[in-house]
């Protein structure tokens, strides 16, 4: 390249290097990864011409990628859309950890148009560049419509590679920090929220509500009769059989609804938008959800049968503040275990309404 070049592109070599100092400064001075990744793939769109910026993010567990970055087509068309694995030019990157230039996608097999299709976009040419730390692949930064492709291979390529480590490092950091904040409100046993952050939720919680004017349950779940289950199978197969009671009661609630251990062999369940007929019905479901599961099927011994307790009170009808929803539905669940185990019991239910 002439000195003439050179000088034509002195502009955007400098605004190339001042994007890297600006995001190593913000990648040590904030924890936000949308902020990061935000100024990342602004400042990749400001040097390197395109028609279309974006950055995916890739699940760890089913390898699908979402796109959580998008410049140049409206964010709306693209928030809800997910790529299968190993779909399209991005998904065929991110499965192979290798970037990727294709000067004419409507000739290769492996263009997925159904992005175009859903954003009326037109794709003409593409590259992807994998997001990978330690060998593992986080996401994919995806540039479409290439101005000049000479130029950015030789100008902006390294700098975008550098920008694409830098990406990767606060996608890492982010998922070690919601891994260790999913440690500190979880139960290390059953994997389901813990008591600490219960009462966090409930409080927030309780907040939405009265401003939505809306009811919800709460449900105390104890287990009948769990220490014979100790006696006689042992600690380390009890915890596994509340691991297990767990999965099965939130196999069969809805993704809203909302199951903490609590502590010894108690659970609390909370369901939003509930009323006291719906709340007996879910509580009815997991109550012959647990008596018709063999629990322990993988040991050796045959499996073990169990049944529980449940109490439930409604807000706002039965109470209005988290410490009175928690004691009424705990003595609900009490009066459940007076009755004879095995059953679920409504605060209301015996004749403790409100006047």
């Amino acid at each position: 390249m002439g000195p003439l070049a050179e000088e034509m592109n002195q502009p955007l070599e400098s605004k190339a290097l001042l994007a890297c100092l600006e995001v190593g400064k913000t990648l040590t001075s904030t924890l936000d990864l949308n902020e990061i990744l935000q100024l990342i793939m602004e400042k990749i769109s400001s040097f390197v011409a395109a028609e279309h910026w974006s950055l995916l993010l890739r699940n760890e567990d089913s390898g699908e990628l979402s796109f959580k970055i998008i410049v140049g087509i409206d964010k709306e068309f693209l928030s809800d859309v997910t790529i299968e694995k190993g779909r399209g030019i991005a998904g065929y990157v991110a499965e192979s950890g290798e970037s990727l230039f294709v000067p004419s996608v409507k000739n290769d097999p492996r263009f997925f148009p159904g992005i175009d299709a859903v954003t009326g976009f037109e794709t003409r040419s593409a590259f992807c560049l994998p997001l990978c730390i330690h060998g593992k692949v986080l996401g994919v930064i995806e540039i479409l419509n290439l101005e000049d492709v000479k130029i950015f291979k030789e100008l902006h390529l390294p700098i975008l590679m550098l920008l694409a480590d830098y990406a990767a490092i606060a996608i890492r950091n982010a998922q070690f920090l919601d891994h260790i904040r999913l440690l500190s409100i979880t139960d290390e046993y059953t994997g389901l929220y813990n008591a600490r952050y219960m009462h966090e939720l409930l409080e927030k919680m309780l907040h939405a509500l009265h401003t939505e004017n809306k009811k919800a349950a709460v449900v105390f779940m104890d287990m009948d009769h769990f220490k014979t289950v100790v006696d006689t199978r042992g600690h380390l197969m009890g915890s596994e059989v509340l691991r297990e009671v767990g999965q099965t009661v939130k196999a069969a609630l809805s993704k809203k609804d909302i199951v903490i251990k609590y502590g010894g062999d108690e659970y609390v369940m909370i369901f939003p938008d509930c009323n006291r007929i719906n709340a007996h019905e879910k509580c009815t479901k997991i109550l012959n959800a647990i008596r018709r599961t063999p629990f322990l099927q993988s040991d050796p011994q045959p499996p073990v049968h169990v049944t529980a307790s449940l109490g439930f009170a409604i807000y706002p009808d039965d109470a209005v503040t988290r410490k009175e929803l928690l004691l009424l539905a705990d003595q609900a669940m009490y009066k459940a275990k007076k009755r004879g185990k095995n059953s679920v019991v409504s605060w209301a239910e015996e004749g403790n309404e409100k006047a």
